[in-house]
């Protein structure tokens, strides 16, 4: 399993903002700035993170965006997922229906379900905080 660009971004971006004063204001500006991540990216990224729950909003003068949650209160898996999507190793294993030559015999649609949640769990128990270190 590798990462795309935008969910190793998400967490760079998360990661920065986690070494901030807690409840300290932060542009997409500062932040592009910061990690070297573009800056088209860094606002589309804080919009999927704010959608998501990870990041809060606020207009205005003194607006921009702040953690919404302390930063062991969020997991690698919550990044990833904000941008991702649900972790699913295999198209089968996400509960669409897809094309596959081997469903109606496949043996192992049936535990991929199993590996997902381990390698979610695994990213669950990595904490912002860890990696702001």
């Amino acid at each position: 399993m590798r990462l795309t660009h935008l969910a190793d971004y998400a967490v760079v971006i998360m990661t920065a903002a986690a070494r901030r004063e807690q409840g300290a204001r932060l542009s997409a500006s500062e932040l592009a700035q910061e990690t070297g991540v573009p800056l088209p990216t860094t606002q589309k990224l804080m919009g999927r993170l704010a959608a998501a729950g990870l990041l809060d909003s606020a207009r205005g003068a003194a607006g921009g965006f702040s953690l919404a949650r302390p930063p062991g209160d969020i997991s690698l898996a919550d990044i990833v997922e904000s941008v991702e999507g649900p972790i699913a190793l295999t198209m089968c294993s996400d509960g669409v229906n897809h094309d596959c030559a081997l469903d109606a015999h496949c043996r192992i649609k049936p535990h991929m379900g199993i590996v997902g949640n381990a390698v979610r769990g695994a990213l669950g128990a990595v904490r912002l905080t860890e990696l702001a270190r």
